[in-house]
């Protein structure tokens, strides 16, 4: 089960990752995390300390392997294999959370994120094994663009997720986000409505939404925020949002069995 994680900054998007990780952890799967916004926290949101957070490091600065791998040393350019082996790459970079295995990204800084040189491809590999040849449930906690994925890896993902919040804004981007998934080849684009107080929330959201299905919602939550303040796992601390939480993450399992 491939799942891919968007919404607008500051709507929650970390915390419903980091959650469901944990979630589907705790239920005995083997669950591969990738932290693949720029602004990176998932490793604090899963419940790293900052000393193991900070010793994350993102797979495009890790110049060793993949020059090891590529046969070319990043920024220097020249010849590199096309199709470097990262087979071992989970197993050998992973830094276990709480059962979790977390990888970063990492941008590709030279060039852009198309451009042809080695972190790019090594990038591009990698996500071709996990979205594809791999059998673990993986999470990836995106911006609100998709820019690392490309149209023979995003059809792999199971279903794309954008976390909105009851505003026109976090709304404009699901919608975007729908619009950028479609020009990769993927149609399955549902939403997960955040820090929603009542019905007219939900109402609000159904129909700003239009024809993007709203899979469920999280409600508003000062265990949470208070969480999210003292740099901890949010995951376990509200009895409400973990109950709704259970749900949505059900709906994406059977969502995701019938893709």
């Amino acid at each position: 089960m491939k799942i891919a994680i968007s919404g607008k900054g500051g709507v929650g998007k970390t915390t419903l990752s980091s959650s469901l990780a944990r979630l589907w952890a705790a239920e005995g799967r083997r669950v591969i995390a990738i932290d693949a916004d720029p602004d990176a926290n998932l490793a604090i949101a899963l419940g790293a300390d900052p000393a193991l957070a900070a010793a994350c490091t993102p797979l495009t600065q890790m110049d060793d392997l993949i020059e090891e791998r590529t046969g070319a040393a990043p920024g220097k350019g020249g010849m590199f294999r096309l199709n470097p082996d990262v087979s071992d790459v989970v197993d050998t970079c992973g830094t276990d959370i709480d059962g979790v295995t977390l990888l970063r990204m990492g941008t590709v800084e030279r060039g852009g994120s198309g451009c042809m040189c080695s972190e790019g491809t090594f990038l591009k590999a990698f996500m071709r094994h996990l979205l594809i040849e791999r059998t673990d449930v993986a999470i990836l906690d995106m911006e609100a663009g998709l820019e690392h994925l490309g149209r023979g890896t995003a059809e792999n993902v199971d279903l794309f997720v954008v976390v909105v919040e009851p505003g026109g804004r976090a709304v404009q981007t699901a919608h975007a986000v729908r619009s950028l998934a479609r020009d990769i080849g993927v149609s399955d684009v549902v939403a997960v409505g955040n820090r929603v107080r009542d019905a007219e929330d939900i109402e609000f959201l159904v129909g700003a939404l239009g024809d993007i299905e709203l899979l469920g919602t999280l409600p508003d939550s000062d265990n949470i925020r208070r969480a999210d303040r003292e740099g901890v796992s949010p995951y376990g601390v509200d009895d409400e949002y973990n109950e709704a939480l259970r749900d949505i993450a059900a709906r994406i399992v059977n969502m995701a069995a019938g893709a």
